[in-house]
């Protein structure tokens, strides 16, 4: 299994382009955003049933799932997994609350696919080819790498 620092080295190698970068600073959290409403989006009257909490904002399909795209994390490090678990409570807390304005569903469709778009005009200007092509685990790094460089001192 490799390690957090040689999954971002990989990362890095198709993300050098300074506008490719700040396209991913946006894209990335932006769909990651759009895949929690998407889960929160799904029916979930079975685990508020069987919970009980009367806790929305956690009784959903994306707080099951982000359990265990925070294990996926946790093998990595603790400390991006708290980062993480902050950043996907943020878009569980964020998106109940648009949630309650406008259909999440569809709100979460857009930011998905405006996002993609973006993602895919940076890498055109890159001139590389997205990392997720070559293993779909880059798919949870992204998350992480951003979350790096944008709130680490480097």
């Amino acid at each position: 299994m490799r390690t957090l620092d040689q999954w971002f080295a990989e990362y890095a190698v198709s993300h050098q382009n300074p506008k490719n970068k700040a396209i991913h600073y946006v894209c990335v959290p932006a769909i990651y955003f759009s895949i929690v409403g998407l889960l929160m989006s799904i029916p979930s009257g079975f685990i508020a049933n069987t919970l009980q909490l009367n806790a929305p904002i956690i009784e959903n399909w994306a707080a099951v799932v982000l359990v265990f795209v925070l294990i996926f994390y946790i093998r990595l490090s603790i400390t991006m997994a708290i980062k993480i678990a902050i950043l996907s409570a943020i878009c569980l807390i964020t998106n109940y609350y648009i949630g309650q304005i406008v259909p999440l569903w569809i709100f979460s469709v857009g930011v998905f696919i405006i996002a993609w778009i973006g993602q895919f005009y940076g890498h055109n200007i890159e001139g590389k080819k997205p990392s997720f092509l070559k293993d779909l685990q880059f798919l949870m790094i992204g998350p992480a790498w951003v979350v790096e460089n944008l709130f680490s001192k480097k």
